[in-house]
């Protein structure tokens, strides 16, 4: 059976013309073909060179079908993709001709149309995968629109989260992010974790107001001497347009060590993750259940999260912190809590994590598009 995935995925292409990706879609892709003979990615095609969290397809039964890069914050650009609207429809119809079902990845720029489109006008096979916040109370206009189209027509969507009123084509479903080989190495790790010493902690996303990492700095300077001999060092893995207004600020923060890594490969990411303590993610955007969390989990770290769409849904007192409000004053008293933890306390939190994270393994994933799509 082959696969057409239709995504606003970023693509590059490096000196010797290989055709490189954002690594979390990749890999999730490349996961893909235990279910599908050959899978076709239709994405965008972006100029420059690619930053050190893409990789490589590296396997002949994935194409890549090239757009060209459309969407953005400003009305120009808004306007740039209904101009691209008929060059997309002509390659999202090509491509459909050669596959038997479909997967389009939204809230996207190009979904205001594809949803439509592919609703009324295809009778392939397939799904929609809803990646942002289902339960959001006031998207955007195209987010909204979006969720819209998808709760009206026929075709099962899978969601981030379980919601009182979710319809019955929508369907909770985790997004992947660990192999099995994964897993095993992560048992490992936290077999010989241990808080007894200095803690390090780390956040891996966007270097943004809006995920938090301003207040995660600012909370770090709120501490006294004596609780900052207990921080090892605070990793950020990620850039964005404030990062160097970021960097500035955590120079200014005494006796705490900041890294600023920029971006990594997945195996750098892992390796940040088992060396930590605690995963931290104060985001204040819409978010569906950043994959992020789960890979940190699955080596050890305890997430310090903010009460977002369906982050507190998996993430509790049980197993992590949660932040009901993210402000600078309540992540400073839940670093002091943590600062204080023990080690007893700590491996209670972390093996309270295995219970749901192989529903973040490729496997249960694959077993799930199969249910989905009824296929043997």
């Amino acid at each position: 059976m082959k696969l057409a995935i239709i995504s606003h995925t970023e693509h590059y292409k490096t000196s010797d013309g290989t055709i490189v990706g954002w690594s979390p879609t990749v890999h999730e892709i490349k996961h893909l073909l235990e279910v599908f003979d050959e899978i076709y990615h239709v994405g965008m095609l972006c100029e420059g060179g690619p930053p050190a969290s893409t990789m490589a397809y590296a396997d002949d039964r994935i194409t890549f079908v090239p757009l060209k890069p459309s969407g953005g914050r400003t009305i120009l650009s808004k306007f740039h993709i209904i101009l691209q609207a008929p060059q997309v429809l002509r390659t999202v119809s090509n491509t459909l001709k050669q596959v038997d079902c479909f997967q389009l990845r939204t809230p996207t720029g190009i979904g205001v149309y594809l949803i439509p489109y592919l609703s009324l006008f295809s009778r392939k096979k397939g799904w929609y995968k809803y990646a942002g916040n289902w339960n959001q109370q006031h998207p955007p206009l195209g987010y909204r629109l979006q969720r819209f189209m998808l709760k009206q027509q026929q075709r099962q969507v899978t969601i981030n989260g379980q919601w009182a009123d979710q319809p019955k084509h929508c369907i909770t479903f985790e997004n992947p992010c660990l192999t099995l080989a994964d897993l095993e190495l992560g048992k490992k790790v936290m077999q010989s974790k241990t808080v007894e010493g200095p803690l390090r902690f780390c956040f891996v996303g966007r270097l943004e107001r809006a995920k938090g990492v301003e207040v995660i700095i600012r909370a770090f300077g709120m501490l006294t001497a004596i609780e900052k001999q207990r921080v090892d060092e605070v990793h950020f893995v990620g850039d964005g347009q404030d990062a160097e207004h970021f960097k500035t600020l955590a120079s200014g923060i005494a006796h705490v060590t900041f890294v600023f890594h920029g971006f990594l490969s997945r195996a750098a990411v892992f390796k940040i993750y088992e060396d930590s303590h605690i995963f931290m993610l104060p985001s204040m955007a819409s978010e569906g259940f950043p994959k992020v969390i789960a890979e940190a989990m699955n080596f050890g770290c305890v997430p310090l999260v903010s009460d977002v769409s369906a982050i507190s849904q998996y993430i509790n007192a049980d197993n992590g912190y949660v932040l009901n409000d993210v402000t600078v004053a309540k992540l400073t008293r839940e670093l002091k809590n943590i600062i204080n933890l023990q080690n007893e306390d700590y491996k209670r939190l972390i093996a309270n994590n295995t219970g749901f994270i192989y529903q973040f393994s490729f496997k249960h994933y694959n077993a799930r598009i199969k249910t989905l799509l009824n296929i043997r």
